[in-house]
């Protein structure tokens, strides 16, 4: 039968408490930053410039076919090589919103491209410009489309964040790793960093749930 060292729990809680308040300012400011890239992304591609499209796709082939962690040791190893240092956060950043940006721009490109072309049509035949369309009748529906891809991405990218123990960043996972190998209190240890996802994924997926809910009542 498990039995749990509680007071070992007890002592080791405000240790992760510490290292949660890093994996959250990490995902949320990559969070962010990814949707605003993906976002302008999206609103490029829709341009339908040829070159530019290339580029764009060769972003996102980039991104998506190479591991985070991979991303993460090229900007925190790699760039010293070159002449560039960054401080670990900083290419843990990077990293995330690098590979985030594809992620998101990919599902921004999804509600766009559902987007009837009838109503575009029926738009250019008001006077609307460009950036017209685009502001009062692509993104306004697309976002409908999208929302649910977002969600789903930034809860991928909240776990993506895991990685960053590698280039000893104390987020929960290197605080985990620390407290086994110091202590041996593999189960402990482990629920604490399971109620630690749990307690920022599940309302991050009830948040989006209405969001999406909420959104669907205004369109």
């Amino acid at each position: 039968m498990l039995s749990l060292d509680f007071s070992f729990i007890q002592s080791a809680f405000p240790i992760f408490m510490k290292a949660l308040g890093l994996t959250l300012h990490l995902s949320f400011f990559g969070i962010v930053f990814s949707i605003l890239l993906g976002g302008l992304i999206a609103c490029l591609q829709h341009l339908k410039n040829r070159f530019l499209n290339a580029l764009i796709q060769g972003y996102i082939e980039l991104s998506r076919n190479t591991p985070l962690l991979i991303q993460i040791f090229f900007l925190y190893y790699g760039l010293p090589q070159m002449g560039l240092k960054l401080e670990g956060y900083t290419c843990a950043l990077l990293g995330v919103v690098f590979l985030g940006g594809s992620y998101m721009s990919e599902s921004f490109r999804a509600g766009i491209e559902s987007v009837e072309r009838i109503q575009l049509e029926s738009g250019q035949s008001l006077g609307l410009n460009e950036q017209q369309l685009m502001r009062f009748i692509i993104l306004p529906q697309s976002l409908m489309v999208s929302l649910p891809y977002i969600a789903a991405n930034a809860i991928f990218l909240l776990k993506e964040t895991s990685v960053v123990s590698a280039i000893a960043l104390a987020d929960v996972l290197y605080v985990s790793k620390d407290l086994i190998g110091s202590y041996y209190k593999t189960s402990e240890t482990l629920l604490l960093l399971v109620l630690c996802y749990l307690v920022v994924l599940l309302p991050l997926s009830f948040l989006f749930a209405l969001l999406e809910k909420r959104y669907k009542r205004f369109l």
